[in-house]
């Protein structure tokens, strides 16, 4: 393969940028309040269902779905252009199916079944199929093109929460033999509209045509697509991470506004408003894709405006980051099986939803950093399997 011309820009600073590895580590952490509340939500069809629920999850949830994906997404796009400009396209190819295609498989074959099992054992009291006896019923799949880059399919198959893994793999390796071609043009200047506006296009585009899929947290697969490439872009210039600073008030404001909006068309639209080509559907979707951007600006810009020329972090709080940094992925990986297993007994109480709730995170998280601790970052071959350096 080709190795991709230059792709660095002079006035790119080569700094580490901390309040990426926060965004980071709050939405994969957040990501364990986020399911917990899954098993307490009136709509969402969660692996394990408590027996009373709430529609106000939806509403809290929904402040999280707007922005926490595709700033995933859009970090690493960020890093996808840095690491393609130390390593080459071969390089970054290497690399990524070593970082994900490795944990991707291996958490297949081993943990990803455990959330459909304790599905069936939490809908049919009387189902008492051994683990070992339902594998291979979950391992019983088909090859479908059309669900790219989902290929396998089966009654019981599912990627669940690695479609995140699945997806910016997938992503990573369509961009690596493009990278030669991307255009080199840099514009003298970074306009309001080509911050707040041009990048919005595309994505009403996609929310509007293509719809949005529930089951990939509510954006569609080619909207995601979209931020990876707008991390990468803007990673190839300061300028834009200067009017993403410039421009993060008025992102923030019109985000809340165009949210709001959004919520209000998605809950009032007939049918189903995520696929339907309703006007109505059509314009909530369109909203709803809007705010996702300017949440991310607005983000993105306050955190950066708020270190600008301050110190990074340092002491034993830099080994805070650098510890829970290494340990993203693994934690991604690893929380969904333990939240539904902790759900599976958790929901058998006789306690309130507050109650049960606050025991199914707190658990969550003590199994998930005791495995991580004592059993993932321990060897050379743990520390392989999920995807760690």
């Amino acid at each position: 393969m080709a190795e991709p011309r230059e792709t660095t820009a002079p006035d790119v600073k080569a700094t580490r940028r901390p309040e990426l590895d926060a965004i980071r580590l709050v939405v994969v952490l957040g990501l364990v309040f986020f399911h917990a509340a899954l098993v307490f939500d009136t709509r969402d069809d969660f692996y394990v269902k408590n027996a009373q629920t709430t529609e106000a999850v939806t509403w809290v949830a929904g402040l999280g779905v707007v922005w926490a994906m595709p700033a995933l997404f859009l970090i690493a796009g960020l890093g996808a252009w840095h690491s393609i400009g130390r390593r080459g396209a071969g390089g970054f190819v290497r690399e990524r199916l070593l970082r994900l295609g490795v944990p991707l498989v291996f958490a297949t074959l081993t943990i990803l079944p455990l959330p459909q099992w304790l599905r069936l054992r939490a809908a049919d009291p009387g189902y008492h199929e051994s683990y070992w006896e339902f594998l291979p019923r979950f391992f019983d799949v088909r090859v479908s093109v059309p669900d790219f880059p989902f290929l396998l399919q089966g009654e019981h198959f599912e990627t669940g929460h690695l479609w995140f893994v699945v997806l910016l793999l997938a992503f990573s390796l369509m961009l690596a033999p493009l990278v030669r071609w991307l255009p080199g043009w840099r514009p003298a200047q970074v306009p309001r509209w080509t911050v707040l506006v041009a990048p919005a296009l595309p994505l009403a585009v996609i929310g509007a045509v293509l719809g949005m899929e529930e089951a990939f947290a509510g954006w569609s697969r080619w909207a995601y697509l979209m931020f990876f490439l707008y991390g990468f872009a803007l990673a190839g210039d300061d300028r834009f991470r200067e009017a993403m600073r410039r421009e993060a008030r008025v992102a923030a404001f019109a985000g809340v506004v165009l949210f709001g909006a959004a919520g209000a068309a998605l809950s009032t639209a007939d049918g189903d408003p995520f696929t339907d080509l309703t006007a109505h559907a059509v314009l909530a979707r369109v909203l709803f894709s809007v705010a996702g951007w300017c949440w991310l600006v607005a983000i993105l810009g306050l955190l950066d405006r708020r270190r600008t020329g301050g110190p990074g972090p340092a002491g034993r709080r830099a080994g805070v980051y650098g510890y829970l940094g290494a340990a993203a992925l693994p934690l991604y990986i690893l929380h969904q099986p333990i939240v539904v297993a902790v759900a599976f007994f958790v929901v058998r109480w006789d306690a309130p939803i507050a109650v049960k709730y606050a025991a199914i995170v707190s658990c969550s998280f003590v199994v998930m950093f005791a495995v991580y601790e004592l059993v993932v970052r321990r060897t050379r071959v743990t520390r392989l399997l999920f995807g760690m350096r």
